[in-house]
C-alpha cells in the first residue's frame, strides 16, 4: 500500500513485518536507544511464540526502506482484555523522536496503518478490532481511535478498551477481571511482576526490578508470574505490571534502575523502622 505524502510526512509503504526490519519492530523502532535493547530478548521470545498463535505485525517503510511506524494485533485470546472472534492491537507507533528518523507523526501515517490492520483482520476472519487507548496526551490515546470509528466497550483506570465492530454479530469485549488477587507476605517487602514479553518499556521495568530486588536482599521478594499462559492472566487479570506492596511501580514513562532501587529501597527501610517499633513494644 503506497501512501500519498500529506502534511509535510514521508512518502511510505505499509508492508508486513520482514525478517530484516525485525530488530526494529523489538526496539520500538528506536534502534538508536541503548536502553531499549533491555527489552529485547524478551520481547523477542515473545514475538516468536505469538506468531504462532496468530501475531501480525505491518510497518511502515520509506523509499529508503527505513521503517517509522508499526502496528502490532493479534486474537484477542492471547491478550489482555476478552472477547470472541475479535482482533486485538497492542501497539501502534509512529516515530515521534529527533533522533533517528526524526517526528513523522502528524501526517497520517497512523491512520493508513490502522486501515491496513483493519483489512487485514477482516481477511482473517475477525468480526471487529479492538485496542486500548489512554486518557491522557500521550501514547496510545484512546481519543484518536475514538475519531477513527471506535467505541468504548469497557474502562479499568485510566485505561480504556475501544473497539469497532464489523459484523452485526460480533459482541463487545471486556477487560480481564483478577480472579485471585495475589498473596502478599507481610513481613517483604513485596514486588510481584506480571509478564508476557510484547512491549519493551513493561520488560525494562520488570527487569530493573528483579534486579534491585536482589541486590537489596532477602527482604525483598521478588515474584514473576508468566502471562503468556492464559490461565495465569486470567487468574491475576494482568499481562505485563509490577507492583511493590499492591502498588504498580510504573505510572508513566519507564522509571530508572536508579529510581526503582531507591523505592524498593525505602520500602524496605520502612519495614525495618515497623519491625523495630514491633520489638520495642512492651
Amino acid at each position: 500500500m503506497r501512501m500519498r505524502r500529506r502534511s509535510g510526512a514521508p512518502d511510505v509503504e505499509i508492508i508486513d513485518l520482514p525478517d530484516r526490519h525485525q530488530h526494529a519492530y523489538f526496539v520500538c523502532l528506536e534502534e538508536w536507544s541503548p536502553e531499549m535493547e533491555e527489552g529485547l530478548e524478551l520481547k523477542r521470545r515473545w514475538f516468536e511464540l505469538h506468531r504462532e498463535r496468530g501475531l501480525r505485525v505491518k510497518v511502515a517503510v520509506t523509499g529508503d526502506d527505513r521503517p517509522v511506524g508499526m502496528i502490532q494485533y493479534l486474537p484477542i485470546e492471547h491478550s489482555p482484555a476478552e472477547g470472541e472472534d475479535l482482533s486485538m492491537i497492542l501497539c501502534i507507533w509512529v516515530h515521534g523522536h529527533r533522533k533517528g528518523a526524526g517526528n513523522v507523526q502528524g501526517g497520517g501515517i497512523g491512520a493508513r496503518l490502522l486501515e491496513a490492520a483493519e483489512a487485514d483482520a477482516r481477511d482473517h476472519g475477525a468480526l471487529g478490532m479492538v485496542a486500548w487507548g489512554l486518557h491522557a496526551p500521550v501514547w496510545m490515546k484512546a481519543a484518536w481511535f475514538k475519531q477513527h470509528g471506535y467505541v468504548t466497550a469497557d474502562r479499568r483506570g485510566a485505561r480504556e478498551l475501544v473497539w469497532k465492530r464489523f459484523s452485526d454479530e460480533a459482541t463487545a469485549p471486556r477487560w480481564l477481571v483478577p480472579q485471585d488477587p495475589p498473596e502478599r507476605d507481610p513481613d517483604t517487602v513485596d514486588v510481584t511482576a506480571f509478564l508476557s514479553g510484547w512491549c519493551p518499556a513493561a520488560n525494562m521495568v520488570h527487569d530493573r526490578a528483579r534486579r534491585a530486588a536482589a541486590e537489596l536482599g532477602d527482604e525483598i521478594r521478588f515474584r514473576s508470574f508468566d502471562t503468556t499462559d492464559r490461565a495465569t492472566a486470567v487468574r491475576f487479570g494482568r499481562t505485563d505490571e509490577v507492583l511493590v506492596d499492591g502498588r504498580p511501580l510504573q505510572r508513566a514513562a519507564p522509571p530508572s534502575y536508579a529510581k526503582v532501587r531507591r523505592r524498593l529501597d525505602r520500602r524496605r527501610r520502612r519495614l525495618q523502622r515497623r519491625g523495630r517499633r514491633a520489638g520495642a513494644a512492651p
